[in-house]
């Protein structure tokens, strides 16, 4: 069967590629489009040059451009007339072309190539500092310029991601993304291959100050992973980009209900081929959580049980976050280079649930107490190989990334449960139970990507990627029953999981005089093995095929138009498939389910942009087989699970809007309004589902500019929604801060304060499927903060950024601290 399935993939994927050159033999070349070149006296390619079309009859500069990598660059839609390119780069002359024309039915024009001579000048140090608006709207995503937000400085990657457009967290730490779960995380374009709690521990665990930007696609090419229905959140780290030696120093410290610190040092050397770069990051968070949970239950002849919980959470989180590399320019066309990183981190959560139990509302018949002490490390180390190669000036590139990553993950926890009768006194003997759980994760990922023009308006992109994840879950269980603790048979086990998944894509682009279009196919293979052991095992193993289509058209010079279709799947948890069950207490209890399959989605998308800036985006998907957290009832215990219901339909519409009141006062909005209606029949045998509800989010952002000093105010508010059998109640809050440069701008303060008003909670209620309960949940909200970051060295060229190809495994994984 894998190999059959192997060869119809590949004979399909040669199909497409024959296609695709095909179609470019025969495309014809739209619109008036200059291109050309730029090289220094070596002839090695001038990247990142500033590049002007001057219309030589006046001297207007019509347009402007950056020299990619190659030192190419293009000006599309220019009308017919006599034109100059002038070129400048630091530490080099200004450089200009002869005059040369367009003429009125020129599709394609090759301007005179540039060579641009060294300067007699050494510049010593430049500063060049540009701040980019905190929220910028691109063609096919949305970014979170986080890199000098007052508002970002010493919160952590899972706070700053909560405050970016669209993004919603939950009580639980599940990431959603207008208003739908389902998304997929990478750091620096790759996945991180976490289940949800570990990626939740993680992202609390990486300093903010180590990150550059966030980046939302709500709808992905077919280059990237077929993960996440509702789109991915692509997080960039921070590289030192500059010749020399040079970095940065930052350290903080903030308070909420108790004091955190963290501190971190980037560091860069770049001399000759070679560039050498490392973060390293440590931090303190101690924070407390309380949960409230009102429950009623019925037995089996109706007789009903009023539950109230209590919960204060206590987390006391430690954190050391690395990650060095290297690049080695073998030529000028030639790149290869490797990444280390990893993290070594720890947690201890120590919890006092008190429970009472009563016939009657507000009564009391019985009561307990359940103490708990969870200790838990987690270990991870990742390597990154990889090559990139310049085939030849028109674009031509190959890609390869080689990667290995390894996490341990355990956890020591004890629960201590003690009965009491309404007077206080003593029920019966207590419970007293330990468990041991560790957990080892191994990923292997091998990706290619090549990319080649085809024609001056055709472009192919290919690729391949293969990923192997093994996951490893031992839990040992231990109960006291008075002669001390003994192994528990009834909760003891040990589960398996592997998974292996080929790849393939294809992406064709043809640019059109004033449209561009995107057509692509993506196959993923998957084979998987989840094994309890001496219990059972649940086989699959299933081929998928996931188009795409992007269309984009420009209208005049301020209105833009697209439309995009992607195909994706979602893949049940690790964490999810585990069928352990984990007691909370006598009463409450969670389980995973092997016997999840995945989610698919098909995601349509409706985009208009005006004057590039202001943004309205329409949307429609349909998942079926929809992986949902629930909460059922069996006689008085309650337990969490996911199981897969039938439909999900999700309505979305999206507005984003930067404005400028004047220079110094620029501002951001962005409303998203969505319906997300769920349906299913037969749930647990215990009814039909057919739950939905309009909602909408909001958030606002200010940034004020007073010479040196930088005020940033951002408020969010989202309204009441529902989602699978959960109504969520409103939650809405505002953080500001202001910053202050000095030092020739080397030095940089930031005070900031989240949660002014003290409002953020998370309060979430179910009436169906025989549920009656209300969880209401306090965070540690209202935080205090002050960042001092220190940069030195020089300032000057800017070298690559690295991706891998593991990012897309790691985002399932759990529990990375």
């Amino acid at each position: 069967m894998k190999t059959t399935t192997t060869n119809i993939f590949f004979t399909l994927l040669l199909v497409f590629i024959s296609w695709g050159v095909s179609f470019a033999q025969s495309g014809k070349s739209g619109g008036s489009k200059i291109s050309g070149s730029l090289s220094n006296e070596q002839g090695k390619p001038m990247d990142y040059a500033t590049v002007s079309l001057i219309r030589a009859t006046d001297s207007t500069v019509v347009k402007g451009a950056l020299s990619n990598d190659n030192g190419l660059y293009t000006f599309d839609h220019i009308n017919a007339g006599k034109y100059i390119i002038k070129a400048t780069a630091v530490g080099y002359e200004k450089a200009a072309t002869t005059p040369f024309t367009v003429s009125e039915n020129a599709t394609t024009v090759a301007a005179p190539a540039l060579s641009m001579k060294a300067g007699n000048t050494t510049l010593k140090t430049v500063n060049i500092t540009a701040n980019k608006p905190l929220i910028e709207r691109k063609i096919d995503r949305t970014v979170m310029n986080v890199e000098n937000s007052v508002l970002a400085a010493g919160n952590t990657a899972m706070e700053i991601l909560a405050k970016a457009p669209g993004v919603t967290i939950d009580k639980d730490d599940n990431i959603s993304l207008k208003g739908k779960q389902g998304v997929t995380v990478m750091i620096n374009d790759k996945l991180t291959y976490l289940t949800a709690a570990q990626l939740a521990t993680l992202l609390k665990s990486t300093d903010g100050n180590t990150i550059k930007s966030i980046e939302i696609i709500t709808n992905p090419s077919a280059k990237y992973d077929a993960a996440g229905n509702s789109g991915i959140i692509n997080i960039k780290l921070k590289k030192n980009s500059q010749s020399g030696t040079n970095g940065s120093i930052t350290v903080g410290a903030a308070k909420g209900k108790f004091w955190r610190d963290n501190s971190s040092l980037n560091l860069n050397h770049k001399q000759g081929n070679l560039n050498v770069f490392g973060t390293l990051s440590r931090g303190d968070n101690k924070r407390l959580r309380e949960i409230a949970i009102d429950r009623t239950t019925k037995d089996s002849t109706g007789k009903p049980s009023y539950f109230r919980q209590f919960t204060p959470m206590q987390s006391t989180n430690h954190y050391n976050n690395y990650r060095i590399g290297a690049d080695y320019d073998v030529t000028s066309k030639n790149t290869i280079g490797f990444v280390v990183s990893g993290y070594s981190n720890t947690e201890k959560d120590n919890n006092d649930g008190k429970t009472t139990i009563g016939s009657q509302p507000n009564t009391i018949d019985t009561s307990l107490n359940t103490k708990s002490i969870i200790d838990q490390s987690y270990k991870n180390f990742a390597l990154n190989l990889n090559e990139r190669l310049k085939i030849d000036t028109s674009g031509q590139e190959l890609g390869i990334d080689l990667d290995y990553s390894k996490f341990k993950n355990n956890s020591n926890a004890r629960y201590d449960t003690y009965y009491f009768l309404a007077n206080g006194n003593s029920a019966k003997a207590p419970q007293l139970l330990r468990n041991q759980t560790p957990s080892n994760i191994t990923i292997y990922t091998a990706k290619v990507d090549y990319a080649k023009p085809l024609t001056k308006t055709i472009k192919l992109e290919v690729g391949a990627k293969f990923s192997s994840v093994k996951t490893d879950n031992d839990l040992r269980a231990q109960i006291d029953e008075g002669d001390g603790y003994i192994n528990d048979t009834t909760r003891t086990n040990r589960f398996i999981y592997t998974e292996k998944i080929t790849a393939g894509y294809l992406n064709l682009n043809k640019q059109f005089k004033k449209t561009s279009v995107q057509l692509g196919l993506r196959s993923e293979y998957t084979q998987s093995n989840g094994d309890l052991m001496g219990q059972s095992a649940v086989n699959r193993s299933y081929l998928n095929f996931f188009p795409s289509v992007f269309i984009n058209q420009t209208l005049n010079d301020k209105n833009e138009i697209s439309f995009s279709y992607s195909r994706r799947i979602d893949r049940p948890g690790y964490d999810d498939l585990n069928p352990f069950v984990y007691y909370l207490d006598p009463y409450t209890y969670s389980q995973g389910n092997a016997f999840l399959r995945p989610q698919y989605t098909n995601n349509f998308e409706f985009n208009y942009t005006y004057n590039k800036s202001i943004n309205v985006s329409l949307g429609y998907s349909r998942t079926t087989d929809v992986i949902a957290e629930l909460v059922l009832t069996q006689g008085q215990k309650t337990f969490e699970t996911h199981q897969n219901l039938q439909t999900q339909d999700s309505y979305n519409i999206n507005i984003n809007a930067p404005y400028t009141i004047t220079k110094w006062w620029t501002g951001n909005v962005n409303v998203n309004g969505f319906y997300l209606g769920f349906k299913s029949n037969g749930v647990n045998n215990q009814g039909n589902l057919n739950n939905g509800q309009a909602a909408f989010q909001a958030k606002t952002t200010q940034t004020l500019t007073f010479g040196s000093y930088r005020f940033e105010i951002m408020g969010d508010y989202q309204s009441a929604l529902t989602y699978s059998i959960f109504k969520i109640k409103p939650r809405y809050g505002v953080d500001a801060g202001v910053s202050h440069s000095f030092a020739d701008k080397k030095a940089n303060i930031k005070l900031a304060l989240d949660d002014i008003f003290y409002l953020r909670r998370n309060n979430v209620s179910s009436q169906v499927l025989n549920n009656d309960f209300q969880v209401r949940q306090k965070g540690d909200s209202r935080v205090a903060r002050l960042t001092f970051t220190y940069n030195f060295g020089n300032s000057k060229i800017k070298s690559r950024e690295h991706r891998s190809g593991a990012d897309d495994e790691k985002g399932r994984v759990k529990g990375n601290n």
